[in-house]
């Protein structure tokens, strides 16, 4: 009787702290995973007598973690007792929500502080990147423990400065696994590789996350080999480990290693995925890179953006569309990398309607206030042929940067309006803006592409001496350029041999194009001769030869070009034209149609097309026509150019009043430029050609380029 009599208060004591710990732990539970109204729930369920501190603690913080600062000290000033527990939840959870001077102030005024207290204003300095201030803070505690040590640590590490964070690591009286582990990182960081070392031999005890640090030092500086070592005698990896290690393989390029690493990685992490898909991507195996992004279970952002990335870059501007449509019908949030490499697919393919699709989402992100996609976005515009729509982003911006100004230029320069860009170059510099070596290609580009000889040349000439610009290759390669298409031949080969480098494959190219327009047949023997040692295996010279030398009826010179280029496996790019229509692409190929699902009524298009060219005065010009056949041929061969086809197919299916888009990836040949000039007239539509070179906007039977390109 008396056993159990003595014992049962010291049972209800028991029973009333677990009733108290549970409350607490419950509200801890809930706000953990965001339920706020189940932990308010429970505190108010508490009867008020027996609401502890701890309660009222875990209330306060539930309120931080759910980000209603107001609300927890609300609470806090209605606490009936607290303890130091309760003013350092209080100083935690403002910290946490980005409140430090409201931080400073609580822990200013508290009435007794503990080393936690003095260690979590510390640490919200660090995080805050005022690590000057956590200094100062840190050498006035009165009392130091093992993590206000590594806290402040980590802060000299953060602004890389790993010899004050060494000395003050020399002074800690207790050095644990992380206080190693940040200092042989930071050493790593700044590849410090034998020191980081040295310490790693000499610690005491070593955890996988120390292991792993070397590792990925050892990775990230280049040293695989040595990596790999390390990593093979790991007493325990994680998927941190086998991912540091893989991408120490993919940064450089060792896709096969990287590639066995990941078959026989235990766990396939999306991070370790993602490296894959870049590095298989960027290696140019594109197929592989699908293949990982095909079996993965799980995707995360990254995961979209480096599949639509490898296709934006290697060519495959189809597939990025429709990934990038895939995203969105999967309910993907898009995100700034996809929406910038889906951009740069629209400018490539000038799909205007998915461009202005994208600016809209961007618009939405309010991701269009920032000034490197504000340049992404100009450029996207200017390579749809769409400059108003560019004009105005760039007006947008009263603060620009050198790269939109640039953009700008280069615009109206591809677009053939010299006067623009010149005056937008004159508004750059009487802005304050200095030009760039950029800034001096757009607009030499320009008075190249516009005849303005003078101008270009004066720009030129106070490149170095007005604007501090060293004049580049790419510079003299506009000056050869400008000098070639102005007829001025002789001048712009004189430039090519007073160059003060090497000339290299532009600036010949430039002078080649010059003497196909000019006739200097002798001189583009010159310029293919020094082509073909630059670029064996670029077929480009050799066609342009080929045309002047058909255009004198020189067909046995043809045949001995033709056996060359068969001989020495030189790659000709074939032609092919594009249009975008109701948001995709038609590719048409020289020759014909027959790839078309609509192939019968483009065919019809163009009969109807020659009929009112014929009418019009149009007589094809055979001497585009690389063979020796008869004129019926020829004429036959030329009316099949893709341009042609592309802009057949835009007459079926644009609507009246708006403009015809073809791109074409080689330049357009002369025979379609006549041709489309009066396709436009006979038409009345508006057709905008961008070629390999330009911009050319047909209307009423004239260009642009006003037949100067």
């Amino acid at each position: 009787m008396g056993y159990y009599g003595g014992a049962a208060p010291v049972w209800r004591k028991v029973v009333e702290v677990r009733q108290h710990c549970s409350t607490a732990c419950a509200i801890s539970r809930y706000a953990r995973s965001g339920q706020l109204d189940h932990a308010r729930k429970v505190f108010e369920e508490t009867p008020l007598p027996q609401r502890t501190i701890s309660s009222w603690n875990a209330m306060v913080a539930a309120y931080f973690e759910a980000r209603q600062p107001r609300e927890a000290l609300h609470l806090f000033d209605k606490m009936p007792h607290r303890n130091i527990v309760s003013w350092n939840g209080l100083i935690s959870g403002y910290i946490k929500n980005g409140m430090l001077p409201e931080a400073r102030r609580l822990f200013d005024a508290m009435p007794g502080r503990n080393v936690v207290s003095w260690t979590s204003m510390v640490r919200g300095y660090v995080r805050g990147g005022d690590v000057a201030e956590a200094e100062r803070l840190f050498w006035q505690m009165p009392h130091k423990n093992v993590v206000s040590w590594t806290v402040m640590l980590g802060g000299l590490l953060q602004e890389a400065r790993v010899d004050d964070a060494r000395r003050l690591f020399d002074m800690m009286p207790e050095k644990d696994v992380v206080a190693f582990t940040n200092m042989i990182g930071g050493y790593c960081e700044e590849g410090r590789l034998e020191e980081a070392r040295a310490l790693f031999d000499e610690m005491p005890k070593r955890n996988v996350v120390t292991w792993t640090a070397m590792v990925s030092g050892y990775a990230r500086n280049g040293r695989v080999d040595v990596a790999r070592k390390l990593f093979e005698v790991m007493p325990m990896r994680n998927e941190v480990s086998w991912t540091a290690m893989l991408m120490g393989y993919t940064h450089i390029g060792r896709m096969r290693e990287a590639s066995e690493l990941f078959e026989v990685m235990p766990v396939k992490a999306v991070v370790a995925c993602n490296e894959m898909i870049m590095g298989f991507g960027l290696d140019g195996d594109v197929d592989r890179a699908r293949r990982v992004f095909e079996g993965m279970k799980e995707r995360d952002d990254g995961t979209w953006s480096a599949m639509i990335k490898v296709y934006e870059r290697k060519g495959y501007e189809l597939e990025a569309l429709g990934l990038f449509g895939r995203m969105q019908r999967e309910g993907v949030a898009l995100n700034f990398p996809s929406l910038i490499s889906v951009l740069s697919v629209c400018a490539s393919l000038a799909s205007l309607d998915h461009g202005r699709q994208v600016h809209a989402q961007l618009v939405r992100c309010e991701f269009d206030q920032d000034l490197y996609v504000a340049s992404v976005l100009i450029t996207m515009y200017v390579k749809c042929g769409d400059l108003v729509r560019a004009k105005q982003v760039f007006d947008r911006f009263p603060l620009k940067d050198v790269v939109m100004w640039n953009s700008m230029i280069t615009g109206y320069s591809q677009h053939g309006l010299g006067e623009e860009a010149l005056n937008v170059f004159h508004d750059m510099y009487s802005s304050g803006f200095q030009p760039d070596d950029v800034t001096f290609i757009g607009v030499l580009s320009a008075c190249s592409y516009t005849g303005k000889v003078k101008e270009g040349i004066e720009l030129f000439e106070s490149m170095k001496c007005k604007y501090q610009v060293e004049p580049g290759i790419e510079h003299y390669a506009c000056m050869v350029d400008l000098l070639g298409r102005a007829g001025q031949v002789n001048d712009a080969m004189k430039i090519v041999e007073e160059m003060p480098v090497e000339p290299d494959a532009i600036v010949w190219g430039a002078l080649l194009g010059a003497c196909r327009t000019h006739t200097k047949l002798e001189l583009a023997e010159v310029a293919v001769d020094k082509l073909a040692q630059l670029e064996p295996k670029n077929a480009g010279p050799y066609v342009l030869l080929s045309n002047m030398y058909a255009s004198g009826g020189r067909w046995q010179d043809v045949e001995v070009l033709r056996k060359k280029i068969k001989a020495r496996s030189v790659i000709k790019l074939p032609g092919c034209s594009w249009i975008d229509v109701e948001k995709k692409v038609h590719m048409f190929t020289g020759g014909d149609s027959k790839g078309h699902p609509e192939q019968p009524i483009i065919m019809k298009m163009l009969e109807k097309l020659g009929g009112l060219l014929r009418e019009a005065g149009y007589c094809p010009d055979g001497s585009f026509v690389l063979h020796d056949v008869d004129e019926e041929e020829k004429t036959h061969s030329l009316g099949y150019h893709s341009e042609k086809l592309a802009v057949a197919y835009g007459l079926l299916k644009v609507p009246e009043g708006m403009p015809i888009r073809v791109m074409k990836n080689l330049r357009v040949c002369g025979d379609c430029h006549s041709a489309i000039k009066l396709i436009a007239k006979v038409t009345g539509r508006e057709i905008i050609l961008r070629d390999a070179n330009r911009f050319h906007h047909f209307k009423d039977g004239s260009c642009s380029c006003k037949d100067y390109w």
